[in-house]
């Protein structure tokens, strides 16, 4: 299948996303929606009971870390955001299965409310009242903001037309912001009816429900809210595929 990857640039950054749907046999192109940007913040570690971590773009924009963080417990939001904090030098690292909600309940089931504060490494916008999820359980959450995402005003170069002459087979949407961004640029370009016949892989049901204002477009939700999950469905509708 030829798809269009419209997660933000990786940079120099391998990203394991594309690195398995090019090795799967899809072609990728490409069409980075948001930009992410550090806000510069420099969270505080001492002192702290634990690190929570929702999204790579968080590990990313802190990196490099002192000393005092790699000595805390990280409770990764899913398996990519793990697999890199692991990369980053983090040795005590506890992976949720991929969204906040249930990241919440997993902490609250493992960590020590007395032990000190969590530190939360997060981005501007966030999908789950994680801060409160955990107040409720007796958890002091500090969020650090540590990048905001800015959506595109337009498609790349070239994108518009490769759109418009169906030369993709699917796109790949990761969030729901990424999704709206995706909507209002197709409705903008008037590009509704040239993208109704390929497939939008949705990470969740909130990323789907982002592309109701397209209406009638063909969407395909993974099972579960991480990089895994999608690559599965992909696989699935690419072998459905003649």
């Amino acid at each position: 299948m030829h798809l269009l990857l419209t997660r933000p640039d990786a940079g120099a950054e391998p990203d394991p996303l594309t690195d398995a749907l090019v090795a799967a046999g899809h072609r990728v192109t490409q069409a980075p929606l948001l930009s992410i940007v550090p806000t510069g913040a420099a969270p505080a570690f001492d002192g702290a009971g634990g690190l929570i971590v929702t999204s790579r773009n968080a590990l990313k924009s802190v990196a490099p870390f002192p000393d005092a963080a790699f000595a805390l417990t990280l409770y990764a939001v899913g398996p990519g955001t793990g697999a890199l904090a692991r990369t980053l030098g983090f040795r005590h690292v506890i992976e949720g299965p991929g969204t906040g909600r249930e990241l919440a309940a997993l902490i609250a089931s493992d960590a020590d409310p007395a032990v000190g504060p969590l530190v939360h490494l997060a981005g501007e916008t966030l999908a789950f009242d994680l801060k409160g999820a955990l107040a409720a359980r007796g958890f002091t959450v500090r969020t650090e903001t540590v990048y905001r995402a800015e959506p595109a005003g337009a498609f790349p170069a070239g994108i518009g037309s490769l759109l418009r002459q169906g030369a993709f087979d699917g796109v790949v949407l990761m969030s729901p912001r990424t999704a709206k961004t995706y909507a209002g640029l197709i409705a903008e370009a008037a590009l509704g009816a040239a993208v109704r016949p390929m497939l939008h892989f949705c990470l969740s049901d909130a990323v789907g429900r982002a592309l109701e204002a397209l209406g009638g477009v063909r969407v395909a939700v993974a099972r579960l809210p991480n990089s895994q999950e999608m690559l599965a469905l992909i696989a699935r509708k690419a072998s459905d595929s003649p």
